[in-house]
């Protein structure tokens, strides 16, 4: 299942493109919005795995709002204007739809998308010496600095990495992990509870310093 979400500041515009999300089994609408402004909040929040973007809105033009989308979010741009295609796949857009949109079109466009997930695997590749491991995204409680190392937790070992957690950052999907302390990375997933400044993953105690707090308790508890 694909989650969607649709920005466009026509009304119109928004419904159809919402009506045919709702005809196919492989997508989710996970929200709407006017203001793509209105729509930071459950980009950092969810994975986003498509974005239906209008591009000429009164608030911010598409083409730029697209630089504050997570990665991992495939773009669709739709709009009654040409001239901003080439802009458009610049911007490693994954198609430019013209309205009016046609069902076929739409189709099209998505089954692109589709194709890929199946294909793809949420996994991040960590060298540790002169070994490379593959680790499942679902397999990471948390990540912690130790000097110039980040050391990889799992539910089953520890990998030591030379990478920084600021440069791990700018690669983990930020749907899934989040910065809580100038030493931890965790897995949202696995958070079980917040006591005072310290996270609970399980029995697994983090610190949350004071810089982050405020965003975590948000993002993690609403």
């Amino acid at each position: 299942m694909l989650k969607c979400i649709v920005i466009d500041d026509e009304e119109l515009a928004r419904k159809l493109i919402e009506s045919y999300i709702e005809k196919l089994d492989f997508l989710e609408l996970a929200g709407s919005f006017e203001n793509p402004l209105e729509a930071i909040a459950i980009l950092k929040k969810e994975r986003i795995d498509v974005v239906f973007l209008d591009i000429q809105m009164p608030e911010i033009k598409g083409t730029d709002f697209a630089k504050l989308i997570p990665p991992q979010a495939n773009i669709i741009f739709t709009t009654a204007y040409s001239d901003y295609a080439l802009e458009g796949f610049e911007l490693s857009a994954v198609d430019y739809l013209l309205k009016p949109i046609g069902f076929n079109r739409f189709l099209k466009a998505v089954q692109k998308i589709k194709k890929d997930a199946i294909a793809k695997v949420d996994t991040i590749t960590v060298k540790s010496g002169y070994d490379l491991f593959k680790l499942k995204y679902d397999e990471i409680t948390h990540i912690e600095s130790d000097s110039e190392y980040a050391i990889f937790h799992t539910t089953t070992k520890k990998i030591m990495s030379l990478q920084s957690l600021k440069s791990l950052e700018k690669t983990l999907d930020p749907s899934v992990f989040i910065r809580v302390h100038r030493s931890f990375i965790v897995n949202k997933t696995k958070v079980t509870g917040l006591k005072s400044r310290d996270l609970f993953l399980g029995t697994i105690q983090i610190p949350v310093s004071d810089s982050y707090f405020e965003v975590v308790k948000k993002e993690l508890f609403g």
